[in-house]
Parts: C-alpha cells; sequence; structure tokens
C-alpha cells in the first residue's frame, strides 16, 4: 500500500481558481427537448445586466466580509493563538446558519478524523457543534466533557434564539457548578449583536468576551464572519487564507456579464431551467471534505428562495429546491432517480483534482478479471472517474448537470466556494424579484413557539395554537 501525503492545508498556498463547466447543461449536449439554447441566456442578458447593478447598489453585508475584517481578524487570531491551549473542548452553540458553516468549515479543512486523532490537532481544541436541541445528545455532550478544558461559543444574533439559548442556559448551570460562579467568565463567548439584542445584554453582564455579527449580515450569509471564523480559528485554520479566497471570487463576481461572472452564468442556468419545471437543485461534491458544504448550500438557497410573495407582494411561492447528496455514496441511493426519474432536477457535482493524501492499491487476485482492473489506480483516480462515468451517464439520458471543479480543498478554494454560492443565490433571488434576505416562513414557527411557552408578546400565538390543535381522533389511528 501506498500513502502519498500532501502538504498540509494549514500551509496551502493560495491563488489556483476553481473553475465552473456548464456544458452539460446546453442542448448540444442535453438535446433540444431537456437543454437550454445559448440563445435563452442572451435573452437573459438585458435583464441580468439591470440585476448586476442592482447588486452592486445594494451592496449586501455578505459581500463586503472578505474586504473590511482585518481588525477582527486580527482579534480572533490573537485570541485563538493564546487561548487555545487553555482548552480540550471548542463548543458551538447556535443553529442554522449560526451551526452549519462551522461543520462545513471543520469537515473541509481538518482531519476526517479531527476530534479522535491528537496529533493532527496539534494541541488545538476538539470542536463540537451539538446544533440541535435533542436531549439525549447534549446531555450526553455534558457528561462527555471535561468542563474546566471547555470554552462554549454562544452564536445568536438576537439572544432570543430558543434552541441556542436553552443550550446554553444548560451549560451555563453545568459550568457554574463545575468550576465555581466567579469562574464562569473564562468559559463563554458570546458572538451577537453589537448594539442589541438579550445576548449582548447577558455578555456584559456576566463579563464575556463577545464578537459582532455585523447588522447587515443575516445567518446563512454568516459564515465568514465570526460566526464561523471564530470556531475555524481555534481548530487551527487559517482564516486570512478564507477570506483572501472570498475575495478572488468576489474580483470574478464583478463582472456584470453572465458568460464571464461563474455566479451569475450558473445562477442564470438554473432560474432558466426552473422556469421549465427543473425544481430540484441537487448539490453532489465527490469529496467527503466538501459533503457539509452541500447541507450549508442547502439553508442558504432554502431559506433565500423559497417565498410566498415577490417584493410587489404578489402571491409567487417560487423556489428550487435544495437537495445535497454525496459521491460516490449516493450513486448507491439516489442517482437512479436522478437517472430515470423526473426530468425536474438539476445536479451541480463539485469535483476536487488533488487530494490531500491518497492510497493506490495493490495489484493482488490477477486472476479475478472482476477485480484485478483495480490494481495499480488509486482511491482519488476510481472517486472521480465514478464522478466522471455518472456525469457522462446522466448526460447521455438528458439530465442537466454542471461541475464546479476544484484544485484542492484549502481554505483559500473554500472561501472562493462560499462566497460564489452566496452571490449565486443573490442573484437567482433578484431574478425572482423577491427578497431574499429575509424568512417570515421560518419565524412564523418560531413566533408558535415563544407562544406555546409562554414568552411574554406572544400570547397570541398561544391561543390560536390551542384553537388550531384539537384534532379529530377520527384521524389518528
Amino acid at each position: 500500500m501506498t500513502i502519498n501525503n500532501n502538504p498540509e492545508n494549514k500551509q496551502a498556498e493560495p491563488g489556483r481558481k476553481i473553475t465552473l463547466d456548464v456544458n452539460n447543461m446546453f442542448a448540444a449536449r442535453l438535446g433540444e427537448e431537456q437543454g437550454i439554447r445559448k440563445s435563452q441566456v442572451a435573452e437573459l442578458k438585458p435583464r441580468a445586466r439591470e440585476v448586476h447593478y442592482r447588486i452592486q447598489e445594494q451592496k449586501p453585508g455578505f459581500a463586503r466580509l472578505p474586504y473590511r475584517q482585518d481588525k477582527v481578524v486580527s482579534r480572533i487570531r490573537e485570541m485563538a493563538d493564546e487561548r487555545a491551549g487553555d482548552y480540550d473542548n471548542f463548543v458551538v452553540l447556535g443553529i442554522g446558519g449560526s451551526a452549519l458553516g462551522n461543520i462545513a468549515l471543520q469537515t473541509a479543512l481538518n482531519d476526517p478524523y479531527y476530534n479522535l486523532n491528537t496529533g493532527s490537532r496539534e494541541g488545538y481544541p476538539r470542536l463540537f457543534v451539538p446544533d440541535n436541541v435533542d436531549p439525549e445528545r447534549f446531555a450526553a455532550l455534558l457528561d462527555l466533557l471535561d468542563l474546566e478544558r471547555t470554552v462554549f461559543n454562544v452564536i445568536s444574533k438576537s439572544g432570543s434564539t430558543a434552541e441556542t439559548m436553552s443550550l446554553y442556559l444548560l451549560a451555563r448551570e453545568a459550568v457554574a457548578e463545575e468550576v465555581g460562579q466567579e469562574r464562569v467568565a473564562e468559559h463563554f463567548i458570546a458572538t451577537t449583536s453589537r448594539d442589541s439584542g438579550y445576548l449582548i445584554e447577558i455578555a456584559e453582564r456576566e463579563g464575556y468576551p463577545s464578537f459582532s455579527i455585523p447588522d447587515d449580515v443575516g445567518g446563512r450569509f454568516s459564515v465568514l464572519t465570526p460566526v464561523g471564523l471564530l470556531s475555524a480559528a481555534f481548530t487551527g485554520v487559517n482564516i486570512s487564507e478564507l477570506l483572501a479566497g472570498a475575495a478572488e471570487m468576489a474580483e470574478r463576481c464583478r463582472m456584470e456579464d453572465i458568460w464571464e461572472n461563474p455566479a451569475y452564468l450558473h445562477g442564470a442556468l438554473q432560474y432558466l431551467a426552473y422556469q421549465e419545471g427543473k425544481i430540484m437543485s441537487v448539490m453532489m461534491p465527490y469529496s467527503h471534505a466538501l459533503k457539509d458544504l452541500a447541507d450549508w448550500y442547502r439553508q442558504l438557497w432554502a431559506e433565500s428562495l423559497g417565498k410566498e410573495v415577490n417584493r410587489r407582494g404578489e402571491r409567487v411561492n417560487v423556489g428550487p429546491t435544495p437537495i445535497k447528496a454525496l459521491g460516490a455514496t449516493d450513486q448507491h441511493s439516489q442517482v437512479q432517480l436522478y437517472m430515470e426519474g423526473p426530468y425536474d432536477k438539476i445536479i451541480t457535482f463539485i469535483e476536487v483534482e488533488n487530494y490531500r493524501r491518497n492510497l493506490e492499491m495493490p495489484e493482488l487476485y490477477r486472476d479475478l478479471d472482476g477485480l484485478n482492473y483495480l490494481g495499480g489506480h488509486s482511491l482519488a483516480r476510481l472517486l472521480n472517474t465514478e464522478k466522471q462515468a455518472t456525469e457522462r451517464a446522466l448526460t447521455k439520458r438528458g439530465r442537466a448537470n454542471a461541475t464546479i471543479k476544484v484544485s484542492e480543498v484549502s481554505a483559500f478554494t473554500l472561501g472562493q466556494l462560499f462566497y460564489l454560492l452566496e452571490m449565486e443565490t443573490a442573484f437567482v433571488g433578484e431574478l425572482f424579484d423577491i427578497n431574499t434576505y429575509n424568512q417570515p416562513g421560518v419565524e412564523l414557527g418560531k413566533n408558535y413557539t415563544y407562544g406555546i411557552l409562554g414568552r411574554e408578546g406572544y400570547q397570541d400565538k398561544k391561543s390560536e395554537f390551542k384553537d388550531w390543535s384539537d384534532p379529530d381522533p377520527e384521524l389518528i389511528l
């Protein structure tokens, strides 16, 4: 067995661009019935140009993150350098956009068994992101941790997020019991709004260090703020490289021409395909390191683009449904549907050219024809060949697909991917003429929760729920 170790990610050299290949979205490969014609893209160009200048005028908060965080990056790195050795465990208390980006960063940039492998951690703390209020799971985590060697990063812009703050209350009580009230502040960091909300009030009252989430950056766009940067820095990720990669992609996304802007081109094709009934968007990385990027993308796409009304208040009920998949795992669970089911999906592959480690298969069992062909090939070659074969098979069946190709998974290339997908989402939202940045459907569910649990000011939601929740017994079996 041959093992090749590439240079460690933390020292990865920046500069390599990611590429977008959309050949398999067009009629030349898919046929006229399923493929998009270049003339359709040309017809969209005047509108896309308007959208481009609208985005430039709006100056969305996420688009400015690569350029405006030098001071906060310095502060984060200073804290991580000074305090990382004080802790064995770094726990993120957050949900949705306050958790998924942290998980995606960790999975992509650190050892696959980071928490178990003390050698690969190099003294950095383990990372835990509970991202739910399942009582069994959180109780087991508290049982596992040495709380004297644990820091909790509480992430909530409002400080009233039920899931996050309930875990905070439990964690604070457990820490106080373990180390005493006078040392509680050593074990918590708040990431929240700068000037308002309950969490900043708690941080000031308790003496917790705090980091600010920019007011103009929503949760699902916040991975490149302290929301994601803090846990990344504490686990050894080069966050300056992450932002440098985002800045590289931001420059590419300044182009107003669809054909020169990867975010606009991929977004335009998704939009045009949606109009023709392809209402599901599958992201399928052929890299385990990027599997949680697909999970992060799923929230970004769903919460941003799934809207009941457009900007004029007209009911439109739009939104492509995002689906996460993983190659080659989901070749054996999902691809049968993608290949022969309804023509309602676009598949976006992510292909990695150079893996940080590789394994070459030994040439054994040469007399077995169904096995001997594997000898001498590497696992990276096998994985990418499976991607290319799946891509070819889908295209032959008239199934729309595109490929984002990454030279290697590094902080720099991951920063590019985050920015590309965020800008694509903003662009598609403008094409749909919706508010990309709100989430009224999510807020309604939160308000019912507040009412049922007795939060002041939400009594009407409690009454509403009580009236609704009286079931017909005949319909319960």
